[in-house]
């Protein structure tokens, strides 16, 4: 029996409580990243949970032991009721993370969050230069950025500044972390691009070269040697040019939970791609019975749903079988190996991959222009899908 009071479906292990909860308020963003992870297709989704219902979902989620709590969208500083879940995060007893552009973040906001209780900020650049910057999110926010850089440090956050790393900006992660220690910043995350949402229709723009990424690390490796404890660094190598995938999400349903702004429930952000599966929502369901017994939560876990090789690999106690969502975009079954293995037969789609981004590096006017993230290409996108189903 499960904590919930009854059995689940074909575990290795009892399922333990959810550690983090993703909060995405919001799929509304000024910003237009080229490599966002929200869908292509988030204009076709719901009404957003008001702010009720996510007190109730933030309520929930703590009652089932969530410690971590990271409020991301979007955009979530779009929504003029952050300054209460903050401070109800608090009284719950979160460690609270905020992800933000910086767009929409002032001295009085700031000073509302610090009082609320707020532990964390993170704040995204796109690059060390405005002009990349600004080209990257399709925005002049570079300077507006940078100010609120200057608030996270006058408000005693902790400087956690995050790049995300791609063939377009990888070349500056001297200029980059030279702009970081500038800022103060005592972390800085340098996350190269995972190919969901935006990023995979532009992923023959962003892919770096193996050798753009080798030139990335030594530079990390010889600045970390410089700065020593003064900053830590972490370089997250994109997934195509490792020979074993990432145990996504620590494994399915097994440490994360994401409430997405509709209110839809989630054991990662991307998993509402895959076909076959019915998520609950927040607004139906209780957080617990989500958690523990609903069907799309199960469907992943253990490994009795797993294929060859994964089923006798003795990886797979390491890295379940790598990433569901990756596996369904690549090969079209889910429950398929994630290509990124080497041991996957469906492994040449990785390093076609490879290639054809290089060739498109090699030949940019083959390439189809650059699709930025924004409300007008959403609804595109969402009616082609809608004509091709």
């Amino acid at each position: 029996m499960n904590a919930a009071g009854s059995t689940p479906s074909k575990q290795v292990k009892p399922v333990g409580n959810p550690l983090w909860l993703v909060a995405e308020i919001t799929y509304k963003c000024p910003l237009h990243c080229v490599f966002c992870y929200n869908p292509v297709d988030y204009t076709r989704y719901g009404q957003e949970l008001s702010t009720d219902e996510w007190l109730r979902v933030l309520r929930e989620s703590r009652e089932l032991g969530v410690t971590q709590l990271g409020f991301s969208g979007g955009e979530p500083l779009v929504r003029d009721d952050l300054e209460i879940m903050i401070a109800e995060a608090r009284k719950l007893g979160y460690y609270s993370n905020l992800i933000t552009s910086g767009v929409g973040l002032n001295e009085k906001r700031i000073a509302a969050f610090k009082e609320g209780g707020l532990d964390h900020i993170q704040l995204s650049f796109q690059d060390s230069t405005r002009e990349l910057n600004d080209f990257l999110s399709s925005t002049r926010t570079f300077e507006l950025k940078s100010k609120t850089a200057k608030l996270i440090k006058q408000y005693e956050y902790p400087m956690v500044l995050n790049v995300v790393l791609h063939r377009l900006n990888i070349d500056h992660v001297q200029q980059i972390l030279e702009m970081a220690e500038a800022m103060g910043a005592e972390y800085v995350e340098l996350a190269n691009t995972q190919y969901y949402g935006w990023a995979l229709l532009n992923r023959d723009h962003l892919l770096p070269s193996k050798e753009q990424l080798r030139r990335a690390e030594e530079v990390t490796n010889k600045f970390r040697e410089r700065v020593g404890n003064k900053m830590k660094i972490y370089f997250v190598v994109p997934d195509y040019y490792e020979i074993r995938p990432k145990a996504c999400m620590n494994g399915w349903g097994s440490v994360f939970i994401t409430v997405t702004a509709d209110g839809t429930v989630l054991p990662c952000h991307e998993a509402r791609m895959l076909p076959g599966l019915t998520f609950p929502n927040a607004r139906e369901a209780n957080m617990k019975w989500i958690w523990y017994d609903s069907p799309a939560f199960n469907t992943y876990r253990g490994d009795e749903w797993m294929t060859e090789p994964c089923r006798s690999c003795p990886e797979k106690i390491k890295d379940f079988g790598g990433c569901r969502c990756q596996a369904y975009m690549l090969t079209g079954d889910a429950r398929n190996a994630d290509p990124v293995c080497d041991l996957s037969p469906h492994h040449h789609i990785i390093t076609e991959a490879i290639a054809k981004a290089q060739q498109a590096r090699d030949k940019p006017s083959t390439t189809r222009p650059i699709l930025f993230r924004d409300d007008k290409n959403s609804r595109a996108l969402s009616e082609s899908a809608a004509v091709h189903s």
